[in-house]
């Protein structure tokens, strides 16, 4: 749990700083939505469960993966770059990654079911949102883009396989395949929830 939680950490740092990258921002910026992004979903679900003091400030080890993903993407960033969509997959890859350990550890701590899905979402949605805020966009949570369910997905899987009695890496690795799955589908094909006001917007 800790090394998928270490991993889920380092890719939403490093979505946070390219994003801070591709702003203009100076180092301290990028560090600094480096570590929000990266961290800001595990704190608000160890807070929440009593976890405290939560692990992305009491273990230095998520300091230290938050302010290295900023250094190599601020001093790298042209190799970053290269990937295609950069932001778009790292942010699909963490929301996997959290949502299954967030609903995990939600689980550990005695958490029911629906709640741990909605813990693991939490998790998963709360960097990308104080990324998008901290650069003044509208969060993707709350766009039409296929986002918290894929995560409220993921988290379910993870709930599914453990009431079955299945190896806890069945539930990790098919929740976190799923979850990403279904953010890379939508992002490539264009899927959408509803959105407001659409439908009048066509007819006029």
């Amino acid at each position: 749990m800790v090394v998928l939680d270490l991993v889920g950490t380092f890719v939403f740092a490093l979505s946070g700083a390219t994003v801070g990258v591709k702003h203009r921002l100076d180092l301290f910026g990028v560090l600094v939505l480096s570590f929000a992004v990266g961290s800001f979903g595990g704190i608000a679900r160890d807070v929440l469960i009593g976890a405290v003091p939560p692990g992305g400030i009491a273990d230095w080890r998520y300091v230290a993966i938050c302010a290295a993903a900023g250094l190599v993407t601020f001093y790298w960033h042209p190799f970053v770059d290269r990937f295609r969509s950069p932001v778009l997959l790292l942010d699909a890859a963490g929301l996997a990654l959290f949502a299954v350990v967030g609903t995990t550890k939600a689980l550990d701590h005695g958490l029911g079911p629906v709640p741990a899905v909605l813990l693991g979402t939490l998790t998963g949605i709360g960097g990308g949102m104080v990324r998008d805020v901290l650069v003044s966009e509208v969060p993707a949570v709350l766009r039409a883009e296929i986002y918290a369910v894929a995560a409220l997905a993921g988290g379910a899987v993870v709930v599914l396989a453990r009431s079955l009695g299945l190896p806890a890496a069945v539930g990790y690795g098919g929740g976190a395949l799923l979850c990403f799955g279904l953010r890379y589908v939508a992002i490539r094909r264009g899927w959408q929830l509803p959105v407001a006001g659409a439908r009048r917007h066509r007819d006029h």
